[in-house]
């Protein structure tokens, strides 16, 4: 998540975003205000049909991803500083070569193998990763973008034929997963942006937290009920949260775990490349994280309101990691590595390809400003992990010799 003027996501705790937006200097049009609306409408007929509630996933996910309305899928411009948040790869093109360095090394001793990105955003981390595998003689048999936007497809089109045109016969969009996989998934900033539930532990118990509207056009409102859900009762009480003197809010992204366990189904041979913020779950229940990890982005403003402007603001959650290491491990697959993404990029030759860009010292200087917010501990470094769940590839991956944190999950 960005801080309230950066426009980096993942960057300050929530605790410290959670602030009102100046609506008065970054009020939308006319035209996005009904566009708004309309989505508000459609919630809150859900919400009718649901006996007065929706559970908070239902609001998330129709707020995200409702056909023509939702933010992921109404097109509007998302990245970029045009948009509400600057991505890794938009950064520096150095982010993608480093991720082709571990990709390239699984493709070395599978050449038929396919990458699948999920959630490729505009197109400009596949566009530095072909680049940089065809400069490895490591390219896939095809790498294949998996996106539910048709806007954000377009923008990949443009940004491939721009930048890798001579390798657009090997690339392929994708409505679904395919039954079966053998090569390199990667999902970049993609399980934040999973609809997550909102659990709300009190000393009269536990309860999952949904969304209610005050009359037929009253604003949006939580509002806690008991939970019905078999899963969300379990993994509600294996996340060991403590309370002490107070109650407690925290998301479990149940959805997230099921991707990934779906996506080790198909994984018949192969890597699972994830990077996203996020914690171990001790540190993401953590006592003083008692108001959780929800946080929206509006114009490169970061803020905890889910309920300003549904359709037009990005609304995302921390990554619970152990939660996804364990949907992985349940399905057979192995986790091979989890570290900070400065670890990582470092492990996969930053540093060196750093060097490669800057034949000037000034080409240096511009080249080290973006990659220094990728490393540092302060920015994205270390609020970023990456992590590797593989099927069939025993031997070491070259991003994880750097740091190990399997220990913190």
């Amino acid at each position: 998540m960005p801080s309230l003027t950066s426009p980096f996501r993942g960057l300050v705790s929530p605790r410290i975003a959670s602030v009102q937006i100046p609506s008065a200097a970054l009020a939308p049009s006319a035209e996005a205000r009904a566009h708004s609306d309309a989505l508000v409408e459609r919630i809150r007929a859900a919400i009718d049909a649901g006996g007065g509630w929706i559970g908070f996933d239902t609001f998330m996910h129709m707020a995200l991803y409702t056909p023509g309305l939702g933010y992921y899928s109404g097109g509007a411009v998302k990245f970029g500083v045009g948009g509400d948040f600057v991505t890794a790869p938009g950064l520096t093109p150095l982010f993608g070569r480093c991720v082709a360095q571990q990709i390239g090394e699984v493709i070395a001793h599978r050449p038929d193998a396919d990458v699948i990105e999920l959630g490729p955003g505009t197109g400009v981390l596949a566009a530095d990763v072909l680049h940089e595998l065809d400069a490895l003689h490591a390219l896939p048999g095809r790498y294949c973008m998996l996106d539910v936007s048709g806007e954000l497809r377009a923008r990949q089109q443009a940004t491939l034929v721009q930048r890798v045109p001579h390798l657009l016969d090997r690339v392929e969009w994708l409505d679904v997963l395919p039954d079966a996989i053998d090569g390199v998934v990667v999902a970049n900033e993609v399980l934040d942006a999973l609809p997550v539930q909102l659990v709300h532990w009190t000393a009269d118990g536990v309860f999952e937290r949904g969304v209610a509207c005050t009359g037929a056009a009253g604003p949006f409102r939580f509002e806690d009920r008991p939970i019905v859900d078999r899963r969300l009762e379990q993994a509600a009480a294996s996340r060991g949260v403590v309370l002490d003197g107070g109650d407690y809010i925290g998301e479990i992204g149940l959805q997230a775990e099921a991707l990934v366990a779906s996506i080790g189904e198909r994984l018949e041979r192969g890597l699972l490349l994830l990077v996203d913020y996020g914690f171990g779950r001790r540190e993401f229940f953590h006592p003083q994280r008692r108001h959780g990890t929800l946080m929206c982005h509006w114009r490169h403003h970061a803020h905890a309101d889910p309920f300003h402007l549904p359709g037009l603001q990005d609304i995302t959650a921390h990554v619970d990691f152990t939660g996804i290491a364990e949907a992985g491990v349940d399905v057979g697959l192995r986790l091979a590595g989890y570290t900070t993404q400065a670890s990582f990029l470092v492990a996969c030759g930053l540093l060196d390809r750093l060097m490669d860009m800057a034949d000037t010292r000034l080409g240096y200087a511009r080249a080290t400003a973006p990659a220094q917010k990728l490393v540092s501990p302060a920015e994205m470094g270390e609020l970023f992990k990456v992590m590797a769940l593989t099927r069939g590839i025993d031997a070491p991956l070259v991003g994880f010799t750097l740091g190990d944190l399997t220990r913190t999950l």
